[in-house]
């Protein structure tokens, strides 16, 4: 083992094989690698993130440094903020999957931070040195932060209101009222979580954070929403006040989540164990390529230069290799014991469930690893349970626990809302958690995670603007994003003047806001649905970092009737203890249970014929006698429906929510709702009521 340039204060040892990664010890840091294939390693120290050259190279010596496939060393007088890379060499095969270049500075696949010089995509694709616009990963000591008394909030599924957002995206916009160096950053959140506090929110499900490539994406593009992982340990470095600085991006990070924490809201984490930024083989050398090329993804069987491709984004991890497993489980173990986050939503999470080869696993290690380890015991794992080769498993994802992005209640409320014919059988069903899809009656409700919109798609705005995507801006000729938006603009396409368009519009816009929190399930609103946010149509918005998809805080005055009734019916239903039934209701009147009863226009009458476009139903909590009257009206005309009448303890009937007027009217106050007289009421046109039985 030899040290170039050798200071007196540098000393080098055999060190150790565990853990895998960086640590600090009382001797020093401990450096250990992976690396199956490789014939030599070296450690490279860097002085500053823009060094071309190295300060140091510490050569690991096979026979010392090396113990089966992991590299080590323990280096002491260097610690916290210390930056460095790896030069890794071994053959150049690819059609044997192997990829090392001699030359080129590598990340940690486990580093806890990264910085480096203004980022090249394109130099990254190229073979050789790469100094000039390397990457370093960096030391970092976590024991020097002061966490004070944070505690995770540790909010049960069945209180839960997720707000789905983008960090830069969420303050991004001049008129943020962020302070311009905070604008776009994990402090400009911090600034904004009384806002968040207001809405009810109670748990932030942040976009892609892990350092990702921004330029991976069409020539004069970028990657806004970050689906594009160079490192799974590492923030985000342009989501912080200081980028180029290894210690205040982490720090700046876990700033903002002990900040959410203090105002009770959990922070969750879009994770992208899917695939890298690395791609295809005509894509970049940046960690895993040049480390265990073969460990780390599929390659095709009958030409390991080729990459299989079941994420349609170029290559595809393969996570239930042992290496990669354990880099994905102790990248997620990390980010709950050293970065306090509360859960995980997992991007493309079926090909978590694909074996070495590629095929669908009936029990995927991976998956239960994740379900079991101790560290993650009490957080959120949420699955997207589909790929983009067609593997689709909702309601049948492997493991006990976990959660699921309910695909289903997103197209099946919007065909309702649209006042499509056939829909009203299947939207029943959605308000009742999706029983005919997940796992029966042991399968708690709470975990169908409900949405109308996401970052993928059109906003709710858009869903009730647009008959069709308008993706122009993306260079794409309109050919990406999803042909099937299940939208209706109303009767005029994009911007318009027309008043009754837009009144429409608004009543559309409260309908969803409604159904969202008023289905059995987890709620989760997308960033701005509740000020009316528009993308101009554009449903993949992916590469627009701009004003069409940052949040427009303008909207707060401009639509603020909008914004109350969002923070009304998100106070309330998240209040009612019938909105927090973790089981499936029972469809009877049994008076000792939680209930539900269906009604049509007439009571107990339901009309399920494949033109209704109309249901109502009445919702009833034992304990806390909560009693709820809810009617839908997806038809073009107004329809008269009868309520019941067989109220105990000298109840009334008091109309909450009324989609159908306007700001003031939509919502009131149970405690101060008008009592609704008689024995029917009608419900306007394309709208919805809910009515509470109050003294």
């Amino acid at each position: 083992m030899g040290v170039r340039k050798k200071r007196k204060d540098i000393s080098v040892v055999a060190g150790h094989c565990s853990p895998v990664g960086v640590t600090i010890t009382k001797e020093g840091v401990n450096f250990c690698l992976f690396s199956k294939q490789a014939t030599s390693v070296e450690l490279l120290l860097f002085d500053k993130p823009e060094d071309a050259e190295p300060a140091r190279t510490i050569t690991f010596d096979p026979k010392r440094n090396r113990t089966y496939y992991y590299w080590h060393a323990l280096v002491k007088g260097i610690g916290h903020g210390q930056l460095y890379a790896y030069r890794v060499n071994g053959p150049y095969a690819p059609k044997k999957g192997l990829r090392f270049d001699k030359d080129r500075y590598l990340v940690d696949p486990y580093a806890r931070a990264v910085v480096g010089p203004d980022y090249d995509r394109e130099k990254h694709k190229k073979r050789g040195w790469n100094g000039p616009w390397s990457l370093k990963s960096a030391v970092i000591d976590s024991s020097l932060y002061d966490w004070e008394d944070d505690e995770p909030p540790k909010i049960p599924y069945e209180e839960s209101v997720i707000y789905e957002m983008h960090v830069k995206g969420f303050t991004m916009n001049p008129n943020s009222g962020v302070p311009e160096a905070e604008r776009g950053t994990y402090s400009g959140v911090i600034r904004k979580i009384p806002y968040l506090k207001k809405l009810g929110v109670t748990a932030v499900e942040l976009m892609p954070i892990h350092l990702f490539d921004p330029y991976d994406a069409p020539k004069g593009k970028v990657n806004y929403w970050g689906y594009s992982s160079i490192n799974f340990f590492s923030p985000h470095n342009r989501y912080s006040k200081s980028p180029h600085e290894a210690t205040a991006i982490v720090d700046e990070f876990r700033d903002m989540v002990k900040a959410l924490h203090k105002a009770g809201i959990e922070v969750i984490l879009d994770v992208v164990y899917n695939h890298t930024a690395e791609g295809d083989e005509t894509g970049p050398v940046l960690s895993f390529k040049g480390l265990s090329n073969s460990g780390y993804y599929m390659l095709e069987d009958d030409d390991a230069s080729k990459y299989k491709n079941f994420t349609g984004c170029g290559n595809t991890v393969n996570a239930n290799q042992s290496i990669a497993r354990r880099l994905i489980l102790d990248s997620l173990c990390y980010w709950v014991k050293e970065m306090h986050v509360d859960g995980f939503r997992f991007d493309l999470a079926s090909i978590l469930s694909r074996s070495e080869s590629g095929e669908p696993m009936d029990n995927p290690p991976i998956l239960w690893e994740i379900e079991s380890e101790p560290a993650l015991a009490g957080t959120k794992i949420i699955a997207e349970a589909w790929d983009a080769a067609g593997l689709y498993q909702l309601g049948q994802f492997t493991g006990d626990r976990w959660a699921e992005w309910n695909g289903a209640f997103r197209d099946d409320v919007r065909r309702f809302i649209k006042g499509d014919t056939g829909s009203v059988a299947v939207f029943q069903r959605r308000l009742l958690g999706s029983p005919d899809i997940f796992r029966g009656k042991e399968w708690e409700t709470t975990r169908s995670i409900h949405f109308v919109a996401c970052h993928d798609g059109m906003p709710l705005y858009d869903l009730v603007s647009y008959n069709q995507k308008h993706n122009d801006a993306n260079g794409e000729h309109n050919r990406d994003g999803m042909d099937d938006n299940f939208s209706w603009n109303c009767g005029e396409e994009g911007p318009t003047d027309n008043k009754k368009v837009l009144a429409l519009r608004r009543k559309q816009l409260k309908n969803f806001l409604t159904l969202i929190f008023f289905s059995q399930g987890t709620p989760m609103l997308l960033m701005g649905d509740e000020l009316g946010r528009t993308q101009q149509g554009n449903n993949n918005a992916y590469c627009q970092d701009n004003e069409l998809s940052w949040m427009d805080w303008s909207l707060t005055k401009k639509n603020a009737d909008l914004l109350a009734f969002s923070r009304n019916v998100i106070g309330f239903a998240n209040r009612l203890k019938v909105m927090q039934v973790k089981h499936w209701l029972a469809e009877s009147k049994m008076e000792n249970d939680s209930c539900i009863v269906w009604h049509g226009v007439k009571l107990n009458s339901p009309d399920m014929s494949e033109h209704s476009h109309s249901i109502a139903c009445g919702l009833h909590h034992p304990k806390s006698k909560e009693r709820l009257y809810c009617a839908v009206n997806a038809y073009w005309e107004a329809l008269d429906f009868e309520i019941p009448t067989d109220l105990k303890y000298n109840r009334k009937w008091r109309r909450v929510v009324n989609t159908a007027l306007g700001k003031g009217l939509d919502f009131i106050d149970p405690d101060k709702a008008p009592i609704v007289p008689g024995n029917t009421i009608r419900v306007e046109a394309r709208s919805i009521i809910v009515l509470m039985a109050k003294h």
